[in-house]
């Protein structure tokens, strides 16, 4: 009793170090790219809360697989404390685990980052009452509540079996609907709208986290060009434009006026010849700081990463790939949202985690790092591609020039994309995911001559055929098969996103070294936003 109370105090004391970890990592991130002279403290809070609530629920599957592992031996058998009861109560503590971050997503998803948000937009138009931003905020933010109240209404009134009785009346039909919500706690609900908003943090990792995973790796391993010789080419540029205006001035010596055609070039050519001036500033700045030597001397390290990272998005994408052409080759179809019990494609990543299982905790720090290489080659792809909304490019995403509304976005994005990383990793290793590393107990009847001769167990890897009362199901499994709709959407999003890799990752191979300042120097900024910088490369 005494060492389980020790390990549980162990636990929670980790568990409050990576909550700090965490948070101050969200205080550093958003402070790094939010724009001194717009920065709010309402949309800062936001942001770093919803940054944090992202980067916790990312947290909650490795510690959905480990707590279901933990409770059973090595051997197959439960372990003293794990009885039923308190197998049970583990299993509901997992559940409401969820539900309590899920809710909170929707929470920031549908009320709190869009009325931030909106009120911001509020403040920039008219500096004027406060109250009128807030009412004017609520007016729009009420259309993201409607979105969120109809979303929990199909959840929950809409059964996903109904018994078909030719007999019954449409007051027995809408009784069962009550019914059925009453028996959830109105959690299906809940669920239904969480995987709505899967779908579309699907679309975000199709877009972002895809693009992401090839773009990061390659862009550690490439390097940036050389400051000296990106200044070097830069006063060149500065001369060529200098020696180009004289020569058009020169024309309006004796005093006849510059046409209209050469006053447009003029005016195009100074804008042209500010924004070197500014990229000559940044540029003098980074060269003298020490931030460029310490990244210079490291150079050899980020190789190392880039190389180790792109090993890590090639093992994510041929296992996705052999998952979804098992499930093509072997579900039951559509109609079953193409859903499989085990594995009849291996994939390398289920071919690592059960030879990693023998050595604790191995198996776990591998989910955990594919689960946090997600989510920073998400903030990576959302870093270099900025907002968009279709074809228009919203906002950038740049170091101490953010927008409020842009980091609002940023979260808003990553939160969306945190919910399908579940599916994206039970795509990967689904027995993993579903069961962790238990085992159970099968009987062997060794037989002599045709008579039994005596009676073992042997310890065999729990899978769909295991008996339901000798190994524990993960929360998470249960939760991604609610909606056999959504599976369907998840498997055709799954060869969506091994395409966009694909084409990113040639894309990215194309591409030469990125600059230096690469995004930080563009012709609608202001002269003033160069003290914005100046703080980094001191």
């Amino acid at each position: 009793m005494a060492a389980a109370a020790s390990e549980l105090l162990t636990g929670w004391c980790l568990f409050g170090l990576a909550l700090l970890a965490i948070l101050i990592f969200c205080w550093v991130y958003v402070r790094k790219y939010q724009s001194r002279r717009e920065s709010e403290v309402i949309s800062t809070i936001t942001a770093i809360f919803a940054l944090a609530v992202a980067l916790i629920s990312s947290a909650l599957l490795p510690v959905d697989i480990f707590l279901v592992s933990y409770m059973k031996n090595q051997n197959g058998t439960f372990k003293d404390w794990a009885d039923a009861n308190v197998s049970r109560q583990i299993e509901d503590t997992v559940l409401y685990g969820y539900y309590t971050l899920y809710s909170i997503i929707l929470f920031c998803v549908f009320l709190w980052i869009p009325f931030v948000y909106f009120y911001y937009e509020e403040k920039e138009e008219d500096d004027g009452n406060t109250c009128s931003q807030v009412k004017t905020a609520l007016k729009y933010t009420l259309g993201f509540i409607t979105i969120c109240a109809v979303l929990l209404l199909i959840g929950a009134f809409v059964p996903l079996n109904i018994p078909n009785k030719k007999n019954s009346t449409e007051w027995e039909k809408v009784k069962l609907l009550f019914e059925e919500f009453g028996s959830s706690h109105g959690l299906t609900a809940l669920s239904f709208s969480i995987s709505s908003l899967t779908v579309i943090g699907m679309l975000a990792a199709i877009t972002y986290t895809a693009y992401g995973m090839s773009a990061l790796p390659l862009n550690l391993i490439k390097g940036t060009t050389s400051a000296a010789y990106e200044r070097l080419e830069n006063t060149e540029d500065i001369e060529e434009v200098e020696q180009h205006l004289l020569r058009i001035k020169s024309k309006c010596r004796d005093g006849r006026p510059l046409s209209s055609r050469d006053r447009r070039t003029v005016q195009q050519l100074e804008e042209r010849l500010r924004t070197l001036r500014r990229r000559e500033r940044h540029l003098e700045s980074i060269e003298k700081s020490w931030w460029t030597k310490f990244c210079e001397a490291i150079r050899p390290l980020k190789v190392v990463w880039g190389v180790f990272f792109i090993i890590v998005a090639l093992l994510f994408t041929v296992s996705l790939f052999l998952s979804n052409l098992d499930k093509a080759l072997h579900s039951a179809g559509f109609d079953s949202g193409f859903i499989i019990l085990g594995t009849n494609l291996t994939n390398p990543l289920n071919m690592l985690l059960p030879v990693l299982q023998t050595v604790f905790p191995l198996d776990y720090i591998l989910i955990t790092t594919i689960v946090m290489y997600f989510i920073f080659t998400s903030m990576a792809g959302i870093r270099n591609m900025g907002i968009w909304f279709f074809w228009i490019r919203l906002y950038k995403i740049r170091r101490g020039k953010t927008r409020p509304q842009a980091l609002l976005f940023l979260c808003m994005i990553l939160l969306l994309i945190v919910l399908h990383t579940s599916y994206m990793i039970y795509s990967l290793a689904p027995q993993y995911v579903m069961y962790g590393s238990q085992k159970y107990l099968v009987q062997s009847n060794k037989t002599t001559d045709g008579q039994p001769k005596n009676v073992t167990f042997v310890s065999k890897e729990c899978d769909a055929d295991a008996p339901e009362d000798q190994c524990i199901v993960t929360r998470t499994y249960l939760f991604l098969h609610k909606f056999w709709f959504f599976s369907a959407a998840y498997y055709f999003g799954n060869w969506a996103f091994i395409a966009v890799f694909l084409i990113g990752l040639i894309v990215s191979c194309c591409k030469g070294k990125k600059s230096v300042i690469e995004g930080e120097v563009d012709e609608d900024d202001s002269d003033m936003s160069d003290d914005e910088l100046s703080v980094y490369y001191r």
